[in-house]
């Protein structure tokens, strides 16, 4: 693998060397030509042919079309101006006819259109070409990126190896078995993991949402208890009371029986309380 790696590394750099991308080299010949046939009298200008960029190139290219363009009118002007001279100068005169001025426009028409087709075509063109070049300009850089991906990516390789090793002497060690399962097992028992969490939080949210009425239902029941266990209080301590008394023989037989009267009507009423009998 590491072979092949090189390999292609090796032929990639080859092709690379070979030939660059690059807006200067592209510019040389146009630069060349214009430096044999031109001096800039701008030292901007100079500069910027000598180290052209795409906004200089096209800064020059919007200059040169404005100049064909006035050098196209001024030599259509001149040529027009002598033409009519000497067919005022000339011997015999050339005399047009108002027919010959029809063709000629017929002609003009239709000369007219094709040029205007030809623009068009050409327009067309330089709109492929500049799609072409945006698109081979993206594929450069891909390449170029994809290139020194390729040159890190033996490293990395290697790393990744080491990583797995160690990874793997680390599982060998561990007792758990569920640190050792492969990967498709790992991701059914965090499946299984993920839906019983699922269902202890719909749980917990169950009862949370239910928490507010037991909370209501409690209090309530703790209000109706606090009466009742005033009662039982009382009976506990009179029955205490009343035992009491009759282990120390207070007040005689008729005490006891009437403290004993008390303790069951006390009783009574207590268990009629709790109990919810209505008297």
């Amino acid at each position: 693998m590491a072979a092949d790696h090189a390999e292609v590394l090796r032929k990639l750099s080859t092709i690379h060397d070979s030939y660059t991308l690059s807006i200067i080299k592209l510019s040389e010949p146009i630069s060349a030509e214009a430096q044999s046939s031109a001096t800039r009298s701008s030292d901007v200008s100079a500069d910027a042919f000598e180290n052209p960029t795409p906004a200089s190139l096209e800064a020059d290219l919007s200059h040169y079309k404005e100049l064909f363009s006035k050098l196209r009118f001024s030599y259509l002007e001149q040529v027009t101006k002598e033409k009519f001279l000497r067919a005022i100068v000339g011997d015999p005169p050339l005399i047009v006819e108002h027919q010959e001025n029809v063709e000629m426009e017929a002609q003009l028409t239709e000369v007219k259109a094709s040029l205007k087709a030809q623009k068009a075509e050409v327009a067309d063109l330089v709109a492929e070409l500049e799609r072409r070049g945006r698109d081979l300009s993206l594929r450069y850089d891909a390449i170029k990126l994809q290139t020194s991906q390729l040159e890190t990516l033996p490293e990395s390789i290697t790393n990744l190896q080491v990583s797995i090793a160690r990874l793997r002497a680390t599982q060998s060690q561990q007792t758990n078995p569920s640190l050792a399962l492969p990967l498709p097992a790992t991701q059914s028992l965090l499946e299984e993991r993920e839906a019983e969490l699922a269902h202890l939080n719909h749980q917990v949210a169950t009862l949370q949402s239910t928490l507010p009425r037991k909370t209501r239902e409690l209090d309530r029941l703790e209000a109706e208890l606090k009466p009742l266990e005033v009662q039982r209080l009382g009976s506990t301590s009179a029955a205490r009371e009343a035992r009491r008394r009759k282990e120390e023989g207070v007040g005689g037989a008729g005490d006891d029986l009437e403290e004993r009267g008390r303790w069951w009507r006390a009783v009574d009423s207590g268990l009629k309380g709790m109990l919810g009998v209505e008297n």
